[in-house]
């Protein structure tokens, strides 16, 4: 029996290229996507349900898969107002936990951030961090956190410092060794690979950090 996905966040840099994966993977007969705004494909495995996603937890009758993979994410420039970011980067992906717990989904995987950490005293860190703590709280069984460095590839927005970022740490990837290698800059391709990998394979960790997630992509 084929199984069914859902992703979070399809529309965005990560989530499309996991949402052109899946697609291609006959192991997979329904890709559900909840989200704002359309991916405008009309493959016949999607399923589209265009929401407000600050109301996902209305969606308990149309949120049932064998897996859900959450992608979302934005930036403190895209989303200045603290309140409306926290609810992005956490509020959502919180609300996918605790509809996969409520709907007896075993695989929950969410893309979170290298340094996240509940006690930071960095906005940016301390919401990932909080909403990795709220994840592992709805103690959904296989759940996983991706925990990339800077994601390097093309958005469709454009982030001038975070390109700067970019260009430099392609020069300093090779210099980073040893333990430095989780700082590497890695690409969307590779996180995406990852993530099928673990929900198909399982992991012997919850949380994985950037370096983890290289390596796991060339399985």
């Amino acid at each position: 029996m084929k199984k069914t996905a859902i992703i979070i966040g399809a529309t965005g840099l990560t989530g499309g290229i996991l949402l052109k994966k899946l697609l291609k993977d006959p192991t997979y007969g329904t890709i559900k996507l909840f989200s704002r705004s359309s991916v405008e494909n009309s493959d016949p495995k999607i399923e589209e349900h265009l929401i407000d996603m600050f109301e996902l937890e209305k969606e308990q009758e149309n949120f049932k898969a064998d897996e859900v993979y959450v992608c979302i994410g934005t930036t403190k420039g895209k989303t200045p107002d603290k309140q409306t970011y926290k609810k992005i980067d956490k509020g959502i992906p919180v609300a996918a936990a605790k509809l996969s717990k409520l709907n007896n989904i075993n695989t929950y995987l969410v893309i979170s951030a290298l340094g996240a950490d509940a006690n930071s005293s960095v906005f940016y860190n301390k919401v990932k961090g909080e909403m990795q703590e709220e994840v592992l709280a709805q103690k959904v069984p296989n759940t996983y956190i991706f925990q990339p460095s800077l994601i390097s590839g093309d958005r469709d927005e454009s982030r001038f410092w975070e390109n700067v970022a970019k260009k430099a740490m392609s020069v300093l990837n090779v210099f980073m060794i040893g333990g430095l290698k989780k700082y590497r800059s890695i690409h969307p391709d590779q996180i995406a690979d990852a993530m099928k990998w673990v929900a198909n394979n399982g992991f012997d960790k919850q949380v994985l950090e950037s370096d983890e997630i290289i390596e796991i992509s060339n399985k």
